[in-house]
C-alpha cells in the first residue's frame, strides 16, 4: 500500500470520532454509532481505493451500518489503478462508553492487502494478547495460568509484577478473582478490547497481557494492530451458548454461528494463531480518541474548533505515530459538516 494512504485513513477515523463526539454523555449509543458510521463511509468513499469491508457491523440488510461485503472508495476516475484493499472497521469501539461519557471510546479501522484478514462471523472470540517480549510463548491450548507464568518468565517479571487487562464481564468474574488471589494486578475494562490489546504493546503502558472473551470482529482488528506492533496473539471462536449459557435462544443462535463458520471453512474451538488472523505485515491501523482514556485523548471542542488525537501505525515499517490535530469545523467537507458539527 502507498505510504500516503496512511494519512488518508487517519482522516477517516478523525471524522468518525468528531461525529460521535456530538453524542458523548447523551445516553443514545445508536445515534453515536450511526453518526460515526455515516462520517466514516463518506470519507472512505473519497479515497482512491477499491476497498471492501470484511470486518464490519453486520450484514447488508442491517444498513446503514458499514456492512460486511460493502464496497467503498472513489467511484469516479481511473479506478482500475486504485489500490485494492480489505478494511476492518469499528466506527465506535465503546458505544456505551460514548453514550455514558465514560473513558476509552475510540474510532478504529485497519486496512490490509486483499485477503489479509480472517473472515469470520460476528460471534464471540477468546483472545490472548502479549507484546513483542513474549512473542512465541503463548498457547491457548494450555491453561491460562500456565500461559501467564510463561509470559512472566519471558518478560523477566514475577507474577506480582504482571498487569493483565480483562473485560469486566460476568463471564470473567472468577478468572479475575483467581488472578488477584495469586497477586496479579488486573485492570478490568467495561468495554473496548481493541484499546486494551494496543495497551499491551505501547511503550509507556504497564499492561503486559490482555485476556478474555469478546467480539470476533474486534479480535481481527486487534490482531491487525498487534501484528503491526510486533506483538503476538492467539484466539478461538466461541459459540454463544458456551459464553452466555444454554437456552433455547442461545442454542438457536449457536447453531447458526456454527453453520456460518463451516461455510467459511472455520471450525469453532480451533486455536487461531496470529498468521491465521492477519496474513501479512502490510497493515495500516488508525484509531482516534472519542473520549479520553488510557490510550488516547478524546475529542475536545470550543465553538467550531475541535482537537483530536490519533494513533497511526504502519505495519511494514513498524512506525507508530501520534497525530494531534486541530480542526476548524467550518471548513470540513460539506457532505459531513452537518454530521460532525
Amino acid at each position: 500500500m502507498k505510504r500516503e494512504l496512511a494519512l488518508e485513513f487517519a482522516r477517516v477515523t478523525e471524522a468518525a470520532a468528531l461525529a460521535a463526539s456530538k453524542w458523548i454523555g447523551r445516553g443514545d449509543k445508536e445515534l453515536a454509532d450511526k453518526a460515526a458510521v455515516d462520517a466514516m463511509r463518506i470519507m472512505l468513499n473519497e479515497l482512491k481505493i477499491k476497498g471492501e469491508i470484511v470486518i464490519g457491523e453486520g450484514e447488508i440488510d442491517e444498513a446503514p451500518m458499514l456492512y460486511i461485503g460493502e464496497k467503498v472508495g472513489l467511484k469516479e476516475g481511473e479506478s482500475e489503478n486504485f489500490t485494492e484493499v480489505d478494511i476492518a472497521v469499528d466506527p465506535v469501539e465503546g458505544t456505551r462508553m460514548t453514550a455514558q461519557g465514560q473513558a476509552n471510546a475510540i474510532a478504529v479501522l485497519a486496512v490490509g492487502n486483499k485477503g489479509s484478514f480472517l473472515r469470520a462471523p460476528d460471534m464471540y472470540m477468546e483472545k490472548l494478547v502479549v507484546n513483542s517480549g513474549a512473542k512465541g510463548v503463548i498457547d491457548l491450548e494450555k491453561p491460562l495460568i500456565e500461559n501467564i507464568k510463561n509470559v512472566a518468565k519471558a518478560l523477566n517479571k514475577s507474577l506480582q509484577e504482571l498487569t493483565i487487562m480483562i473485560l469486566d464481564k460476568p463471564r470473567h468474574t472468577k478468572i479475575i478473582k483467581d488472578l488477584q488471589e495469586i497477586g496479579i494486578k488486573v485492570f478490568a475494562l467495561p468495554d473496548g478490547d481493541v484499546a486494551g490489546s494496543i495497551l499491551t504493546s505501547i511503550v509507556d503502558s504497564e499492561v503486559d497481557v490482555l485476556y478474555g472473551i469478546g467480539g470476533a470482529p474486534e479480535g481481527v482488528i486487534s490482531a491487525a494492530v498487534i501484528r503491526a506492533m510486533g506483538g503476538d496473539m492467539q484466539a478461538r471462536l466461541k459459540l454463544r451458548s458456551e459464553v452466555k449459557g444454554v437456552s433455547l435462544e442461545n442454542d438457536k443462535i449457536s447453531a447458526f454461528e456454527k453453520s456460518r463458520c463451516e461455510a467459511m471453512g472455520l471450525r469453532v474451538g480451533d486455536v487461531l494463531k496470529l498468521d491465521d488472523l492477519v496474513k501479512d505485515d502490510e497493515i495500516i491501523f488508525s484509531a482516534t480518541g472519542i473520549t479520553t482514556g488510557d490510550l488516547l485523548e478524546g475529542v475536545r471542542r470550543k465553538g467550531n474548533i475541535a482537537r483530536t488525537q490519533t494513533l497511526l501505525i504502519r505495519g511494514k515499517s513498524k512506525t507508530i505515530r501520534y497525530i494531534n490535530a486541530v480542526h476548524n469545523l467550518e471548513y470540513k467537507h460539506e457532505s459531513i459538516i452537518n454530521i460532525i458539527k
